[in-house]
């Protein structure tokens, strides 16, 4: 993180708990990505302990949030902290929401998965879910890293990387609907696919608001509901 945007405060124990809640964050980060991986590669490989253990896991994820949440609203309590201190703690406590949510979308995968494990699998081993699962990381890792870095041109350019997990999304949709109407002994394996799918989409929603939040603590901008991506030749 640049300098002249943190670490220049009079009390040393600010610096402090703003270093510590950042660490906590990028640690939850790392707890949540994990999280994504491994809820991928059950499914794909249909490793029903995986899966399982994925599931089990997400209390870890809901109890960091809280556990950040609680010292964020203590430093606003004690610290009454104003310009880029202030869009630090509230950029922070809207990180730690998406990635509650995000673990939650990394559970959804992994039950699917489990439920799949019952059912033959397909010649293809389920490579489209792979393919977005990629993507999906991809995206959250980026965000995780201009998070720590905390580059807003950075974080620009990560949140077009979320277009491209739409139109995969979308494809993968189609294509399910089609192997549903042409054998219809597929639509409880497509459906729990579909289901996969649509929470590995709502994951590249949640990484590109991190980004949203990391051009909000730097330049002090709300680009929410804005168009953030210029088309380039």
């Amino acid at each position: 993180m640049s300098e002249n945007l943190f670490g220049q405060h009079i009390s040393k124990q600010f610096n402090a708990e703003l270093e510590d809640i950042r660490n906590r964050v990028l640690t939850m980060g790392g707890l949540v990505e994990q999280q994504v991986l491994d809820a991928v590669k059950a499914l794909a490989e249909g490793d029903l302990l995986l899966a399982e253990k994925v599931i089990e896991r997400d209390h870890e994820v809901n109890a960091m949030e809280v556990a950040i949440d609680e010292e964020c609203t203590q430093v606003l309590a004690r610290r009454q902290p104003a310009a880029s201190d202030l869009r630090l703690v509230v950029a922070v406590i809207k990180t730690i929401t998406d990635l509650e949510r995000i673990g939650d979308q990394a559970e959804k995968v992994a039950r699917m998965g489990a439920h799949l494990t019952k059912i033959p699998r397909p010649e293809n081993q389920y490579i489209e879910i792979q393919h977005l699962g990629e993507l999906v990381h991809r995206i959250l890792h980026n965000a995780l890293d201009v998070f720590a870095r905390m580059e807003s041109q950075a974080a620009l350019e990560v949140t077009q990387e979320d277009a491209r997990i739409d139109r995969e999304y979308e494809a993968t949709m189609r294509q399910l609907v089609t192997f549903m109407m042409e054998d219809p002994r597929t639509i409880k394996r497509s459906l729990d696919i579909m289901w996969a799918a649509r929470a590995l989409e709502r994951i590249g929603d949640h990484a590109k608001n991190i980004c949203e939040y990391v051009i909000y603590f730097v330049e002090g901008k709300d680009v929410r509901h804005t168009e953030l991506v210029t088309r380039r030749d």
